[in-house]
């Protein structure tokens, strides 16, 4: 018969717990570490969840802000080039001169009589030269220029012209504004160009001409005829231009129906 072997009750219980405790790998206190080390790995991970959160939701904000500027400037920008569409439909030089032919004779011999006057008969446009009509950085008429504009004046107030309206534009070279003096009175050359195109409109009401016919504008050094790159082509850019305008002509916002 086989012999059996009998274990002490004492002895197998030693042996179970040797075996137990065998299985703990991991001491105790090292897995709270473990623990604890995760928690604030995950407190840790959804803080930067937020910041990241917060900084996308900036992002979007600067965006939106940014397109809503973008989209107001391109709607200035079409209002100014339907400004200027207007303004150059009227002024453009493939535009048939609203003048009669006894007029433009006139403005004609004017133009040989004043080498420093233009007149472009197919348009009706005439231009003085800033030397005819103002000394450098000034605004003051010339005595010497008066008589060119009476006669001007005494054109546009005769026959069908005196139905006609006009339009007197100024224009600088790209010289900046610096003498103390000039400066004290014109700041910029966007002021001696419209200073200058003013008191051309009240010398030409002076002489005749009723102010309810005519408008001004400056457009400083931004319209130039020639390059700027000398003295000769500077000179050319310094001028006052005179549109004649039909009785109906709309221009940059004015129109002639609401005159009183």
């Amino acid at each position: 018969m086989p012999t059996s072997i009998r274990i002490p009750a004492l002895l197998c219980g030693c042996l179970f717990l040797v075996v137990v405790s065998g299985c703990q790998m991991v001491p105790q206190n090292q897995y709270r570490m473990s623990q604890l080390r995760n928690r604030q790995l995950h407190q840790q991970n959804q803080m930067s969840n937020g910041s990241l959160q917060s900084i996308l939701a900036q992002k979007q904000q600067l965006e939106q802000q940014n397109a809503a500027l973008n989209a107001r400037v391109s709607n200035l920008e079409g209002e100014r080039s339907q400004l200027n569409e207007k303004y150059v439909s009227m002024l453009n030089r493939n535009q048939k001169s609203p003048l009669s032919p006894e007029a433009t004779s006139r403005f004609q011999d004017l133009a040989r009589r004043y080498p420093e006057f233009e007149f472009d008969p197919a348009t009706g446009v005439s231009k003085f030269r800033d030397d005819i009509l103002f000394d450098l950085g000034s605004d003051q008429i010339k005595s010497s220029a008066e008589n060119l504009l009476r006669e001007f004046a005494q054109i546009m107030n005769q026959g069908e012209a005196q139905q006609l309206n006009i339009l007197v534009v100024g224009h600088t070279d790209n010289t900046p504004i610096s003498k103390a003096s000039t400066k004290a009175k014109h700041p910029t050359n966007w002021h001696l160009s419209t200073d200058r195109a003013d008191e051309v409109v009240l010398k030409l009401a002076q002489v005749g001409i009723s102010e309810k016919r005519m408008g001004a504008a400056g457009y400083s050094m931004f319209q130039p005829v020639a390059p700027n790159s000398d003295g000769k082509s500077k000179a050319q850019n310094r001028r006052v231009e005179i549109f004649v305008l039909a009785p109906d002509a709309v221009v940059a916002g004015w129109d002639p129906a609401h005159r009183h």
